[in-house]
Order: structure tokens, then C-alpha cells, then sequence
């Protein structure tokens, strides 16, 4: 599976600490990331990862892209919804293409857990349910 992760500034630590606690099943799939987001989680993790821009510079429009061309299977997009700031990516287009795509996403790390967990145990395997 592809699974793309962006991080909001503040949670930019979470997201690097929730991929060293999963990095284990991680590593069976191909991650993509907006680009300090991989950056930053690849220099944590060693896991490889396809960085885009940052998100300011239109990484999450990038991996939006992919969502639309149905080529991402799983977003991990943790947020900060009390203190976004205005250059950080528009997480209502994401969840958007998300809902039109049907692409499971997370937006915290407790949903982030059960679909890692998911994947772990093969419960994700939805694009055989919807052809």
C-alpha cells in the first residue's frame, strides 16, 4: 500500500514518533510524505520515503493529485485544528478527495493507530470490496 503522511507544524514530532513506534509494519508499505514531514521522519526512522514539497509550497496539493488518481491508499494527516496557521495545507480539500476516493485517513494519532493496526492484520484490503 501507499500511505502518505503530512503533520502540521505542532504535530510534526507526533507524527515522527508515531512512525518509530509502527516503523515495524511501516515497512512493508511505500510512504510518501509533504517534504520536512519526510524528511523528518525518514532521518527518525530510516524507512525510505518519497518526499514531495513542503506543504507550504504545495505538497499536500501534490499528494491531493495522487489521491485523485486513486494512487494513494491510506492518509495519515495529523492536524492541529485549535491553532492552524495559514500556510499550513488545507486539510477540507484532503479529507474531500479522501471521502470522494474512499481512502481511509486519519487525523489524529488514536484513528492513525487502528488503521496502522489494521493494516497490520490485512483488515484493509477495502479496494477488493469497492471494484
Amino acid at each position: 500500500m501507499l500511505i502518505a503522511l503530512i503533520a502540521h507544524d505542532s504535530k510534526k514530532e507526533l507524527m515522527t514518533q508515531f512512525c518509530i513506534a509502527y516503523c515495524g509494519i511501516l515497512s512493508h508499505h511505500t510512504l510518501c510524505a509533504t517534504g520536512t514531514t519526510g524528511k523528518l521522519v525518514e532521518d527518525a526512522t530510516g524507512l525510505p520515503i518519497i518526499k514531495y514539497l513542503s506543504g507550504s509550497q504545495g505538497g499536500a496539493q501534490q499528494i491531493g493529485a495522487r489521491i485523485s488518481c486513486n494512487e494513494i491508499d491510506l492518509l495519515l494527516m495529523f492536524r492541529d485544528p485549535l491553532n492552524p496557521k495559514p500556510y499550513e495545507p488545507n486539510e477540507h480539500d484532503l479529507l474531500r478527495l479522501c471521502d470522494v476516493h474512499n481512502i481511509p485517513v486519519a487525523t489524529n494519532i488514536a484513528t492513525a493507530e487502528s488503521l496502522v493496526r489494521g493494516l497490520e492484520r490485512g483488515d484493509l484490503d477495502w479496494r477488493e470490496l469497492v471494484k
